[in-house]
């Protein structure tokens, strides 16, 4: 068996400022398994930056000047769907959140909890989402406006009962909730085959279902109706 270490995560960092990108790039490169593959100060460098290096994690800001982090994510995500994004701010506003984590960003962190970057980013390279402790305390203002048009949905659809109690998750079946309440106590989809004994490829496709049937776009949003739905 070999001993080889595994390649360390290549991440590009994007701020309009450049002592926190060089502050960053120091914290991070401390990391045995992370390796800072370049750095870029506004949306268009970003952009540029990620074609040229292709990391495994863009780190970028959201408020820049020109092209801003929301508008580069868009880009690049339009380019490349499976890009690994994850917004570093000190903006933990609540129509920031929402429009990040429906681009499809893997994780939306306040610069002020700099000791939760790089475990972070090995998370998402788990293939999981993340969210700050900010973030989370957030869950009702994002849920409102992740959730809306779902709910709506639900409840303009013919037949549907107004009581005021129907949530997104009616719609689900027992299998899925199943599987939803393992996503958001956050199982990856190796754990959550092995704790309901069924095999990771009927966890993929299940999720994918979810995901579908609720038009959410990625786990963390899965996550965030399910607390809101409890």
């Amino acid at each position: 068996m070999s001993d080889t270490p595994a390649d360390p995560i290549r991440v590009c960092i994007v701020d309009d400022d450049p002592f926190v990108t060089t502050s960053l790039a120091t914290i991070l490169a401390a990391e045995p398994d992370v390796a800072v593959a370049g750095e870029g100060h506004d949306g268009n460098e970003a952009a540029a930056l990620f074609e040229r290096e292709r990391p495994d994690v863009l780190l970028m800001d959201i408020q820049m000047p020109g092209t801003d982090g929301l508008a580069a994510a868009e880009r690049i995500l339009a380019a490349h769907p499976d890009a690994r994004i994850v917004f570093l701010t000190t903006f933990s506003d609540d129509e920031y959140i929402v429009r990040a984590l429906r681009l499809g960003a893997k994780g939306y962190l306040i610069k002020q909890e700099v000791a939760t970057i790089a475990p972070a980013l090995r998370t998402v390279m788990s293939g999981q989402s993340v969210l700050g402790d900010e973030v989370l305390d957030r869950v009702d203002a994002l849920v409102s406006g992740l959730a809306a048009s779902g709910a709506a949905a639900l409840a303009s659809a013919p037949g549907a009962e107004r009581t005021g109690t129907t949530s997104p998750l009616d719609s689900l079946s027992e299998r899925e909730r199943a599987i939803v309440e393992q996503v958001a106590e956050g199982l990856d989809n190796k754990e959550i085959a092995a704790a309901l004994y069924i095999s990771e490829g009927t966890v993929r496709n299940h999720i994918s279902a979810i995901l579908q049937k609720l038009a959410l776009k990625n786990r963390t949003q899965l996550a965030i109706t399910y607390y809101r739905a409890r």
